[in-house]
């Protein structure tokens, strides 16, 4: 086995990994939202939550997709052209992880989050 085969196996079994957290959080996160509305949570809060929880799915997918991505494109196929669209694809997943964050948690990334900080 070559380091390019190594390389390219790796990065299809990671891809899959993040497709499958993708679909795992999403079940997990609609199974939680049924599950507060059964214990009585008010419909807004049940959203919310359920919003917040696909968020952290796909958060978590994307960071897994963009490792792929990175290793598909550098040790398989380090072309110019790839790395150019592995630069474009890296910043429009990095645009929609810092949407996502700040939608899950109300704040930006390089925020500090004072909650927690006055907790510890």
């Amino acid at each position: 086995m070559t380091i390019d085969e190594f390389a390219s196996g790796a990065g299809r079994i990671v891809e899959l990994i993040g497709v499958v957290v993708l679909i795992l959080g999403a079940l997990l996160a609609c199974a939680a939202c049924v599950r507060r509305l059964l214990r009585g949570a008010v419909f807004e809060e049940a959203y919310h939550s359920l919003r917040a929880d696909l968020g952290r799915a796909i958060l978590l997918g994307l960071e897994f997709l963009v490792i792929a991505d990175i290793i598909g494109t550098v040790a398989v196929e380090p072309t110019l052209h790839n790395l150019g669209v592995l630069a474009v694809i890296v910043a429009i997943r990095t645009l929609l992880s810092f949407a996502l964050e700040l939608e899950v948690s109300g704040r930006w990334p390089w925020q500090k989050n004072e909650g927690r900080e006055r907790r510890q």
